[in-house]
């Protein structure tokens, strides 16, 4: 049993930190806000999920975000952007999970992977509303912008597009890993039992 923690727990923080090296090298798209950037930081999150389960995924989402914010910080400490990309993980990682899981074929993986596109993309453009722009407005001054503009000409479409290039890297790291990752899951379950 401690021996399957300690691997779980070398994995986690292996995945963690891939996770923020890749969280460093975002960049943005052009015609969207420029504090849209797309990252590759969920991949790693994906598959600790797949592997470990759903509390792994969050896990490594949750540390990435943790160290980028230690070693780049928030313009007003308050880490809004830290937060957010937190959520994002979570609505995108969590559906792809669950559907995998239900089927463990490249079907339910793809069917997964769109169903978390949307949910990120449908989810982040509500919690922006709600939560996310009144949260910079309050704390970076940021103002003087129509927030349902903002969320149609800008995080919803931006959203569709990240999970679309997240799908298509997934998928084609999923050919080339699926023996390995599914030996490391039926590993895991092995140890768990």
């Amino acid at each position: 049993m401690n021996k399957m923690k300690l691997k779980s727990f070398i994995t986690i923080a292996m995945l963690s930190s891939i996770s923020c090296i890749l969280m460093f090298l975002n960049f943005p798209l052009p015609y969207f806000p420029v504090f849209l950037e797309i990252d590759f930081s969920d991949v790693p999150a994906l598959i600790a999920a797949i592997i470990m389960g759903p509390v792994a995924g969050i896990i490594v989402e949750l540390i990435k975000n943790i160290l980028n914010w230690i070693f780049i910080g928030a313009p007003t400490g308050v880490p809004v952007g830290h937060i957010a990309n937190f959520t994002t993980g979570l609505l995108f990682i969590l559906p792809v999970y669950y559907l995998y899981k239900k089927s463990g074929s490249l079907k339910g993986l793809m069917m997964g992977l769109i169903a978390g596109t949307f949910t990120m993309a449908i989810g982040m453009s509500i919690l922006n509303y709600v939560a996310f722009l009144p949260m910079y407005t309050y704390f970076l001054g940021m103002g003087g912008f129509d927030a349902k503009e903002m969320i149609v000409l800008g995080i919803l479409p931006f959203n569709f597009i990240k999970g679309i290039m997240l799908m298509v890297l997934v998928m084609m790291l999923f050919r080339t890993m699926r023996r390995w990752i599914e030996n490391q899951r039926a590993q895991y379950l092995l140890q768990k039992q």
